[in-house]
């Protein structure tokens, strides 16, 4: 690919790297190996797809249900097929003109059980800072007496000694041998060499690591972990050595062609993301490398980063919010109201509460590490003795519940950017408004030292704790963001939960076909081959699910009349412990999975409620459920999908807003798929699937149910059903893609919105050299419409020339158009345009 004027070079491929047009994510595991995708490839390829995106694939933990728990990088996981069955899928996949996009994850590893599956971490537990791997790990060995604290004893040590719980045992030990080690149940740790004579109790004390109760990890952790989770501990890649070692395989399967592209989990974690990006790069020779980066509001990718762009969350909420009725905000806020007693602009008070609950619960460990590290740094300068580790610590905190985004960028030793500077002046400014002003001038203190600056005595930029102050408040940033945004609050606010989704911006409501189209016109320039998504592995909802619930935006009183007749429908069986704000969420869920015939199994109904309140932390959680609680929820939920009546109600609901649903999931796929970027298709979304968060999205997948589909509807039949209907749309958009990639992803492709006289079209051409190639039509709030009477005599003004529709078949005249002769049979046009 050229270099074209405007977009940077670090966005664009070198060649000969191949740029992917779409991708097709599929998640492996023991249900689906390399040799199974193997044998899809032919649909896939049918499908219009043109890489398949692959989840992680280097051994993980045992039992693994995602990959994302890596324990040896030398190793392709046995599980999925090994290195030999990865080759034979990119032979097959190659062989049908697919490449493949591997999935990526260089922030952690997983502390498994046993932990001798991890071999590095095993040789760190063994022989302490004296390991070959002791620089893997970003562990503090000034803290916790020198040893790793491994939380995972079900009781405090002296119960477990006292029950010999705990025992000393021979172990064979794969790649060790036979060799003493303890053992506690299902979990083995090494014994130090020299000690295994000793008493149990004076051995368990001089090992390089700590057991402890697993409570003990929220406030004593002395090693750097993946957000909240214990069992994931964080790596440092910016260690040129242990990038080496942990990206060889992967290096050399790029070099080797086996795969075409990366995509990179949680680079926010990293101690320098701007560097390991620009590593990466050089090593990657210039290949396709996407990142999972979540921008909050109008933040954009950092300038220096060498990525082509994000995996695409900037992208999904715009698209869902351009299909919401922003009329709808006030009438569902006085629903939610009436529920929870939330009003509709208290989000920003829910994520404050949530954030500083996170904080002062589960992150406390790195807090209090933040907090010593700036505290010793002002004790040991005159100048800065008298800022006491309280008032740092109170400083800290509201710093990182004012942070609005995932971190600043700030790398040790070099001047920030003014854009970093200003969002954390930004976010001292909100914090110092909760703050006494006694601890003002402890804050500009604070924010100095995070910004590289001189303070205290004359001199004093840069020492190794000034340095980790500002790399390891930036990682906890993140930490703080996603447990307490997207874990908590995100389960909290229940306006219209569909807008609770990763990456989103709920207190935005709904946006404007003008907003979506300057953001795509922006992506056009800044990052055009990053990526574009409505599902992920990670989403809180499936798309179809959020297109349903996005719906009662476009009725709303008619969706509170619905819900006072579920209320008195349920109310023999709704105990008094049931919250409004989850009994709305339940009500909200029901609506988005009813797929016209049933509502949601009540399995998957019962594990979504039972992590869903448990994430919401109010009044249950994982380390500390309310069993009486729970079960008056579980209950509850289970009686209604029961409940004849519900069901009936449930059903009349599906019935009248069925052309909403219908125009929302084929209108946000269609702009998914032609908006600027690389079109992602996440495995099954070719079809309606009304899934909720993981792991009820990572079900797997009928593929040849989807192929019979596919060729019913190849062989000319014409659809009869939405899921026929959503498949034709994603099989045509994405055929389109592959067909005609200048369009979407060529140096000269460009992205022009159409002339239209409604607001509830939103049109717009996919251009190359300037000259319209693609157009599309589709249909925004359909029940408006349908109140309106239709389209009368709105237009829309293609541009001249003749274009063929490609999801009917027809031709159609350039010019000014009639949106009701556009959009007859479907509610959505997918146009080309015809080349002399």
């Amino acid at each position: 690919m050229t270099e074209t004027r405007s977009t940077p070079e670090r966005r664009l491929v070198r060649p000969p790297h191949r740029v992917p047009v779409s991708t097709y994510r599929v998640q492996l595991g023991a249900d689906l190996t390399f040799d199974d995708v193997a044998a899809r490839v032919p649909y896939y390829a049918g499908l219009g797809v043109t890489h398949v995106y692959l989840s992680p694939v280097l051994t993980a933990a045992p039992g693994s249900t995602h990959g994302y728990d890596v324990v040896d990088h030398d190793e392709v996981s046995p599980v999925l097929g090994g290195e030999d069955g990865l080759r034979r899928l990119a032979d097959a996949a190659h062989d049908a003109g697919l490449g493949l996009v591997l999935d990526i994850v260089p922030n952690h590893m997983a502390v498994p059980t046993p932990v001798w599956h991890n071999r590095a971490l095993w040789s760190v537990l063994t022989h302490g800072p004296e390991s070959p791997f002791a620089t893997w790990f970003d562990v503090d060995w000034s803290a916790g007496d020198g040893a790793v604290l491994m939380p995972v004893l079900g009781d405090r040590i002296g119960a477990v000694l006292a029950r010999d719980e705990l025992r000393l045992v021979e172990e064979d030990v794969p790649g060790v041998g036979t060799t003493w080690a303890l053992r506690y149940h299902d979990h083995v740790f090494p014994v130090r060499a020299g000690t295994e004579a000793l008493p149990l109790a004076e051995l368990v004390e001089r090992q390089h690591y700590r057991l402890a109760y697993w409570k003990v990890a929220d406030e004593e952790l002395n090693y750097r972990r993946f957000f909240d989770v214990g069992t994931l501990v964080a790596i440092r890649v910016e260690d040129p050595e242990v990038f080496d070692a942990t990206h060889a395989l992967v290096l050399r399967l790029l070099r080797d062609g086996v795969i075409d592209g990366l995509r990179i989990d949680h680079p926010d974690g990293l101690a320098d993301p701007s560097g390991y990006l620009a590593r990466l790069r050089e090593a990657a020779d210039g290949a396709w490398v996407v990142v999972e980066k979540i921008l909050a509001g109008e933040e954009e990718l950092p300038a220096d980063w060498d990525t082509a762009g994000s995996t695409g969350y900037e992208a999904l909420w715009r698209i869902q919010q351009a299909f919401v009725d922003p009329g709808g905000a006030a009438p569902l806020g006085s629903v939610m109201h009436r529920f929870t007693g939330d009003v509709s602009d208290a989000f920003e008070t829910v994520v404050d509460e949530a954030k500083r609950q996170i904080v002062d619960g589960p992150l406390y460990a790195e807090v209090h590490r933040l907090t010593n590290i700036a505290a010793e740094i002002c004790h040991e300068d005159l100048r800065l003795r008298d800022h006491t580790w309280r008032s740092i610590e109170e400083c800290l905190v509201e710093l990182l519940v004012a942070f609005d985004r995932y971190r600043a960028y700030v790398v040790p030793g070099e001047t920030a950017a003014p854009d970093q500077v200003a969002v954390l002046q930004a976010a001292a400014d909100r914090a110092r408004r909760r703050l006494p002003g006694e601890r003002h001038e402890t804050m500009s203190v604070l924010v100095d030292l995070l910004l590289g600056r001189e303070v205290g005595s004359a001199g004093r930029t840069r020492d190794p704790r000034r340095d980790e102050l500002i790399i390891r408040f930036q990682q906890t940033c993140g930490a703080v963001m996603a447990k307490g945004v997207e874990d908590t609050a995100f389960y909290r606010w229940t306006h219209l939960v569909a807008l609770c989704e990763v990456g989103g911006e709920p207190e935005r409501f709904a946006t404007t076909p003008t907003d979506l189209a300057a953001w795509a016109s922006r992506a056009q320039t800044a990052a055009p081959l990053g990526m574009t998504t409505l599902s992920t592995h990670d989403t809180k909802r499936g798309e179809d699910t959020r297109s349903r619930i996005g719906v009662l935006s476009e009725r709303p009183l008619e969706w509170s009349r619905l819900v006072e007749d579920l209320r008195r429908t349920s109310a023999p069986y709704r105990g008094a412990l049931l919250d409004g704000r989850t009994e709305y969420l339940l009500w909200q869920t029901l609506v988005g999975t009813f797929d016209g015939e049933a509502p949601i199994d009540e399995d998957r109904l019962v594990d979504y409620l039972t992590k869903a309140m448990r994430e919401a932390k109010s009044r249950t959680a994982w380390t500390a459920p309310d069993e009486a609680y729970e079960e008056t929820v579980l209950t509850a939920a289970r009686r209604a999908v029961a409940d004849p009546r519900v069901r009936e109600l449930l059903a009349e609901w599906d019935a009248f807003t069925r052309e909403s649903v219908r125009a929302a999931t084929l209108g946000t796929k269609l702009v998914q798929l032609t908006v600027p970027g690389v079109a992602d298709v996440y495995q099954g979304t070719e079809v309606p699937v009304l899934s909720l968060v993981d792991p009820d999205n990572r079900r797997p997948v009928d593929a040849d149910a989807l192929a019979a589909r596919l060729a019913r509807l190849d062989a000319g039949a014409g659809p009869r059903t939405l899921a026929d209907e959503k498949m034709l749309v994603t099989s045509r958009a994405l055929r389109l893609r592959r067909d005609l990639p200048e369009a979407f992803v060529g140096p000269e492709a460009g992205f022009v919105p159409l002339p239209h006289s409604s607001g509830h079209t939103l049109t717009y051409a996919r251009t190359v050299a300037g000259q319209p190639r693609v157009a599309v039509v589709t249909t925004r709030l359909a029940a408006a419409v349908e109140r309106l009477g239709g389209w009368a005599d709105h237009t829309v003004a293609l541009p001249e020339g003749t274009w063929h529709d490609v999801l009917t078949d027809r031709p159609v005249p350039g010019g000014v158009q009639r949106v009701s002769d556009l959009l007859e049979r479907l509610p959505v046009a997918l146009l080309v345009h015809d080349e002399e």
